[in-house]
C-alpha cells in the first residue's frame, strides 16, 4: 500500500472550499495529513510503531495497528492521491448517509484490508501503511450508489465508475498473484473493497427485509390486501348493475317505459346511488 497509482476525476463532483466538506472527511483529511507530517519527521518511528506488522497483530495481540496503520502513508503521492479520492468520493457518501454512518462505513472498511493482509501474511514482519483499504472501500461504496456516473481516469478517459472500480479491483486481485513484491499492500486494497460491497448488498437486503418483517408493515399489507379485495369486489358489483341497467334500457326501446315492471323502474332509479356507494 506504499504506492497508488490510480488518478480519478468524478465529472458531476464539485469544487468547494473547506467549509464545504463535511465533517467526517474534514477531519480525516486533516488527521492523516498532520500524522504525515510526524512522520516526515520521526522518519520510520511511526511506522514501525503503529504500522500493520500480521506478525505483531497476531504474536503480540497488538490489534490497534489495524487501524492505526491508515493513518500513515509511504510517500508525498501515496497521500496525495489517496486523500484526494477521500474528498472527491467522500464527501458525497457522507453527504448521503451521514457522518456516523460514514465513518464506520470508513473504519470498517479499513480494518477488513488489515484483517485481509494479516490473514493471508500472518507471519510478516514487512509493515503495511496507508488509508488504501479505506479508499478501496469508498470507491466500492460509489460503485454501488452511483454506477452510471462518468468518471475520468487520469482526467482524461470516460469510464462509468461500475465499470473503474470493477477494472481497479481486477488490477489488485492480479496484483495480489504476483510472486514479485511491489510495495504496493493489493490484499488490503482488496479486503476494503469486498468487504464494503458485501456489506453494502447486505445492508440493503436487511433493510428490505426488516421493513417487510416489521409489524407496522406486516399490518400496512394486511390493510392493503383487505382494501384490494374490497375494490376488486365493489368493482364486480358495479359491473353488474351496469349490466342490469343495459337490459332494463334495451327492454325500455323494444317495448316502451310504461311495460316495464315496478322493480325494474324502481332498479333504474336507484342505480345512480348503488353504482356510487360501490366506488367509494
Amino acid at each position: 500500500m506504499r504506492r497508488y497509482t490510480l488518478n480519478t476525476y468524478p465529472g458531476a463532483s464539485g469544487f468547494g472550499g473547506w467549509r464545504a466538506i463535511p465533517p467526517a472527511v474534514k477531519w480525516l483529511l486533516a488527521a492523516n495529513i498532520g500524522i504525515y507530517l510526524i512522520q516526515l519527521v520521526t522518519e520510520r518511528i511511526l511506522v514501525l510503531r503503529f504500522g500493520l506488522i500480521p506478525a505483531a497483530v497476531i504474536g503480540h495481540l497488538e490489534v490497534w495497528r489495524l487501524v492505526t496503520y491508515m493513518f500513515l502513508h509511504g510517500g508525498l503521492l501515496h497521500i496525495l492521491i489517496n486523500m484526494f479520492i477521500l474528498w472527491m468520493f467522500g464527501a458525497t457518501i457522507e453527504q448521503t448517509w451521514g457522518t456516523r454512518r460514514f465513518l464506520f462505513y470508513y473504519f470498517m472498511t479499513g480494518i477488513a484490508g488489515g484483517l485481509c493482509t494479516t490473514a493471508f501474511q500472518p507471519s510478516s514482519m514487512v509493515p503495511t501503511i496507508g488509508a488504501s483499504g479505506a479508499i478501496y472501500g469508498l470507491l466500492a461504496a460509489y460503485a454501488v450508489m452511483f454506477p452510471d456516473q462518468i468518471m475520468y481516469l487520469y482526467f482524461i478517459f470516460p469510464m462509468k465508475v461500475k465499470y473503474a472500480v470493477l477494472l481497479f479491483v481486477g488490477l489488485e486481485f492480479l496484483g495480489s498473484l504476483s510472486s514479485t513484491p511491489d510495495g504496493i499492500g493489493h490484499l488490503a486494497h482488496l479486503g476494503g473493497a469486498v468487504v464494503g460491497f458485501i456489506y453494502l448488498k447486505l445492508d440493503w437486503r436487511l433493510r428490505t427485509w426488516s421493513r417487510k418483517l416489521s409489524p407496522r408493515r406486516y399490518i400496512d399489507g394486511l390493510r392493503y390486501r383487505a382494501k384490494s379485495r374490497k375494490l376488486e369486489q365493489n368493482r364486480r358489483q358495479a359491473e353488474d348493475v351496469m349490466k342490469r341497467v343495459d337490459e332494463i334500457l334495451d327492454k325500455i326501446n323494444r317495448v316502451g317505459l310504461e311495460n316495464i315492471s315496478e322493480e325494474e323502474r324502481h332498479f333504474l332509479e336507484n342505480a345512480s346511488d348503488l353504482l356510487a356507494k360501490k366506488r367509494k
